[in-house]
């Protein structure tokens, strides 16, 4: 079975990517976010996530998207797949955009009852509009060694940097398992 696990900067559309390839392989598809985040945007304790986390990953088969680095390894090591979206920054961050303020318009309920605001949105210093500018060529650095470094030689990576890439990696995922989810000899 199919173990994927989607990273990429923030709001670079892990989400929404995983939750198509959950679709198209008809696997179960598991937001790290929906897991990490408490009310109040408090995070659960830590042992806590790290439990759920792992108790999600041994299943047979599932799609994770996320960029916690501290299950970074139950993840990876239990992946058959990775799919790295490594899209430019200025995409990113008019996605970043545009969801922040859609969400904080339609008061969008997110992880436990979260939900986002202008004031956090746009003033704060935990604005994920100031979180993206900070970390996203770090974490482009980050996972270019992480998956160069060669710790992880099980996964198959997909590099996905345009619509291109991702057109090419939906199909290959799609044509290695057949109509029962089953993983077909490549």
């Amino acid at each position: 079975m199919l173990r994927v696990a989607v990273v990429g900067t923030s709001c670079s559309g892990k989400t929404t990517l995983a939750r198509k390839i959950a679709i198209l392989l008809a696997i179960p598809h598991i937001e790290l976010d929906a897991l990490y985040w408490g009310p109040n945007w408090t995070p659960v304790p830590p042992e806590v996530f790290y439990r759920t986390v792992s108790e999600r990953a041994i299943e047979q088969a599932w799609v994770m998207d996320g960029n916690y680095s501290k299950v970074r390894e139950i993840i990876w090591s239990r992946a058959t797949h990775l799919v790295w979206l490594n899209l430019p920054f200025v995409l990113v961050f008019w996605r970043a955009l545009s969801r922040t303020l859609r969400r904080a318009i339609t008061q969008e309920e997110l992880f436990a009852g979260n939900r986002e605001t202008f004031g956090l949105a746009l003033f704060h210093d935990d604005s994920i509009l100031w979180w993206v500018i900070r970390t996203h060529y770090r974490r482009r650095r980050e996972y270019r060694r992480l998956i160069d470094s060669g710790l992880y030689p099980h996964l198959r990576v997909y590099e996905v940097r345009n619509t291109k890439d991702l057109r090419g990696m939906l199909e290959e995922l799609s044509d290695e398992t057949n109509t029962d989810g089953q993983l077909v000899a490549l």
